[in-house]
């Protein structure tokens, strides 16, 4: 239990040491990096994420991922290229996702994506366009197939209950 505990510790000391900010409460729970791009809110809970690439990474307050999530923002230029299968160019876009959310274990979200608030994205999904805020979605690629209670979920909002 102590090894675990030093590799914690060496984690969060990593991702605050290299993220642009991040707010209180802040807490690593597993094998996780960022980069100089990733701007988080208060509450962030990571369980394993990795970040890579060269755009933006803004995550809001109250965020938790699972084990082994990837948020990635930058890809090869494949289709204008010089060459195949991609040139040297790299194509970066921001990743946005908002207040509240739930990313389950081994969730890619690639490039250019926003995550609206209060959404949930099932474990092994991949995320390749926007999600809506309060909804639930899962797959490859990530459908949304239900929503939350939003009445539920704004009273608990309203009542600071976060966990």
């Amino acid at each position: 239990m102590i090894f675990g505990n030093i590799k914690k510790k060496l984690y969060q000391h990593r991702c605050e040491s290299v993220a642009k900010s991040y707010g209180n409460n802040f807490k690593v729970n597993g094998k996780s990096y960022v980069t100089p791009n990733t701007t988080l809110g208060n509450n962030v809970n990571f369980n394993g994420m990795k970040i890579q690439g060269n755009g933006n990474v803004i995550i809001g307050d109250n965020f938790h991922s699972g084990i082994e999530c990837m948020i990635i923002t930058s890809i090869h230029n494949y289709d204008k290229g010089n060459a195949i299968p991609y040139d040297d160019t790299i194509i970066s876009k921001d990743v946005i996702i908002e207040d509240n959310v739930w990313l389950g274990n081994r969730v890619t979200v690639l490039p250019g994506v926003r995550i609206g608030e209060g959404a949930i994205i099932q474990a092994g999904s991949v995320v390749v366009k926007d999600i809506e805020k309060y909804a639930i979605a899962g797959g490859h690629p990530a459908k949304v197939f239900k929503y939350r209670d939003i009445d539920h979920y704004e009273k608990l909002k309203k009542e600071k209950k976060f966990h």
